[in-house]
C-alpha cells in the first residue's frame, strides 16, 4: 500500500532517521525469514531502541491503519515475521541489554533482542543455567523465543520456553505498555497474561523485556549414542527408558537418511548401516549421570541396539551433540531448497509416525528425512528438492499437508515448537476446531481492535 512521506517523517522523529529504511535494497532482506518459499515486502523497516519508541510507533500505526510485524533475528521456520500485507517491520535487535542476572533469586532480566546464547553465557558466568535450548540459539533472540514458545534439545527434562518466563514487558497495539508477571515463581493475581503472550507470535503485543527463571548449573553432563536396526526398535527403547523412571536431559533421534547426510557433512564416525540413531544425555551429579546413562545403555541393548557408546570426554560429548544439531545443514546440502517442518505425536507413536511419513514421501515422490526429539514425540520431517522444480515443491507441500493431518489423527499437533505463522495457518482450524478459532479471534480483537499487529497470523 505504501507509506506516505508524512508517516516516514513521523517514524524518523520517533526512532531517528538512521533507524528507518524505505529503500528497496534495504527492504529486501526483511522480505523473508528462515522459512523457504514465503515472501512479503514491507514498506518500511524500523529499529526502535526502547519500549517508549515501540509504543509511539504502534500508536501511529493504529491511528493510520498500518500493519506492523514485530521481528527479532528472523530465524523462525513458520513465516511468522513476514509483512505479507506490507506496512512496517519492527526489528527489535537494537534492544540487546542484559539488565540483570540474579543468582539469589535465580532469574535474569533481558531486553527482547538479546540472543539466547548471550543469555545462556551470562547465566553460566554466574554458575546458572538458562534451560531453553533451541537449535537456533546462537542467533535467535529471547523475545522471538518467547513469542514462538521455542523448544529445544533439553525439552524432555527441562520443558520449553514458557516454563521459564516469569514476567514480560509488552507494548499493546494501542500503545499501552504493560508489565505482566514479575520476579515470582508463584503469582496468581488475575489472568495469566504472561502465558497468553508466550507463543502469541507477535499478534497480541510487542515484547520488549523478559524476566526469565534460571536454574543452578548441573555439576556435569555426558552423552551417549545407540544405533538400532530400525526406528521402531529405537522407539521401543525410548518407551522403556521413560517407563524405567529415567527422564534424561537429551533424547534425540535421527533416521537412516539423516545419519548418512550428517556423516557426509561432519565426518563424526557415525554408523551408516544403522536404521536409526538415538542420542541420549543427562546432567547432574557425576555419579547420578553415570548411573543414568549406564542404565539407558542397558535398556537400549535390551531393545536390539546394535551398538551403545558413551562419550569418553567432553569433546566427544560435544561431537555427538553436533550430530543432532547439524542435521539441518547436512540435509540442506542435498538440494537447493530445504523445507524443514515440525509436528508432534504422543511419544509411543513416534516410530509409527515416521513410518507414515515415509509412506507419504513415497506416495508424493519426494525424499523426506526425519530427525527430532524422541523424548517428547516432536518430529522434524525435512524435504530437500530442486528450488527450480515447481512441481516437486508443490508435491512436497501436499505431502506435508498429509503429514499434519496424520499427526492430528494420532492425537498430535501440527507444530510442537516452530509456531504457526503464515506457513501453518491453513492447517490450524483442523487442529483447533471452529469454536476455538473463533475464540482466538475474539482475544485478538480485544488486544488489537484495529487489527494492525502481525495480521494474517494466528487469530487474525
Amino acid at each position: 500500500m505504501g507509506l506516505g512521506q508524512d508517516v516516514i517523517v513521523e517514524l524518523e522523529a520517533i526512532v531517528g532517521s538512521d533507524h528507518v529504511r524505505t529503500a528497496k535494497g534495504d527492504l529486501e532482506p526483511y522480505a523473508r525469514d528462515a522459512t523457504p518459499l514465503f515472501r512479503g515486502v514491507p514498506d518500511a523497516v524500523v529499529w526502535p531502541r526502547t519500549a517508549d519508541e515501540v509504543a509511539a510507533v504502534l500508536r501511529l500505526a493504529t491511528r493510520r491503519g498500518i500493519p506492523v510485524v514485530p521481528r527479532g533475528a528472523g530465524s523462525n521456520l513458520s513465516a511468522g515475521t513476514l509483512a505479507d500485507r506490507g506496512g512496517i517491520v519492527l526489528v527489535l535487535t537494537r534492544m540487546t541489554s542484559i539488565l540483570e542476572v540474579d543468582a539469589d533469586e535465580l532469574l535474569a532480566r533481558v531486553e527482547a533482542g538479546v540472543t539466547t546464547a548471550a543469555l545462556a553465557e551470562a547465566a553460566a558466568a554466574k554458575g546458572l543455567l538458562y534451560a531453553p535450548d533451541p537449535g537456533s540459539r546462537t542467533v535467535s533472540t529471547v523475545g522471538g523465543n518467547v513469542a514462538t514458545c521455542a523448544g529445544g534439545l533439553r525439552g524432555l527434562k527441562y520443558g520449553v520456553t514458557r516454563n521459564y518466563v516469569l514476567g514480560a514487558t509488552a507494548v499493546l497495539p494501542t500503545g499501552e505498555i504493560i508489565r505482566t508477571g514479575g520476579r515470582l515463581w508463584k503469582d496468581v493475581a488475575g489472568y495469566d497474561l504472561t502465558r497468553l503472550l508466550t507463543g502469541s507470535e507477535g499478534t497480541l503485543g510487542v515484547l520488549t523485556e523478559l524476566t526469565v527463571a534460571l536454574l543452578p548449573m548441573p555439576a556435569t553432563t555426558n552423552t551417549g549414542v545407540a544405533y538400532f536396526p530400525s526406528l521402531a526398535d529405537a522407539g521401543r527403547a525410548v518407551t522403556a527408558v521413560i517407563a524405567d523412571g529415567i527422564v534424561p536431559a537429551t533424547l534425540e533421534f535421527l533416521d537412516a537418511k539423516c545419519i548418512g547426510a550428517v556423516e557426509d557433512y561432519a565426518h563424526l564416525g557415525l554408523r551408516r548401516d544403522a536404521g536409526a540413531l538415538l542420542l541420549f544425555g543427562d546432567d547432574g551429579g557425576a555419579d547420578a549421570v553415570e548411573r543414568s546413562l549406564t542404565r539407558i545403555g542397558e535398556l537400549c541393548t535390551r531393545h536390539r541396539a546394535m551398538e551403545v557408546t558413551l562419550a569418553e570426554d567432553v569433546a566427544r560429548s560435544e561431537a555427538l551433540l553436533a550430530a543432532r544439531r547439524c542435521s539441518l545443514p547436512a540435509l540442506s546440502r542435498l538440494g537447493t531448497l530445504t523445507i524443514l517442518e515440525d509436528a508432534t505425536v504422543p511419544r509411543p507413536r513416534l516410530a509409527e509416525m515416521v513410518g507414515r511419513i515415509d509412506e507419504i514421501a513415497e506416495r508424493y515422490d519426494v525424499s523426506i528425512a526425519t530427525f527430532g526429539h524422541a523424548g517428547d514425540g516432536n518430529l522434524h520431517p525435512t524435504c530437500v528438492v530442486d528450488r527450480h522444480d515447481e512441481a516437486a515443491a508443490d508435491r512436497a507441500h501436499k505431502a506435508f499437508g498429509d503429514i499434519f493431518a496424520t499427526a492430528i489423527d494420532m492425537e498430535g499437533t501440527i507444530t510442537g515448537e516452530h509456531g504457526v505463522g503464515a506457513a501453518k495457518l491453513p492447517y490450524l482450524q483442523a487442529r483447533l476446531g471452529a469454536d476455538q478459532m473463533a475464540l482466538l479471534r475474539r482475544i485478538k480483537a480485544a488486544f488489537d481492535p484495529a487489527g494492525i499487529l502481525n495480521p494474517g497470523k494466528l487469530g487474525s
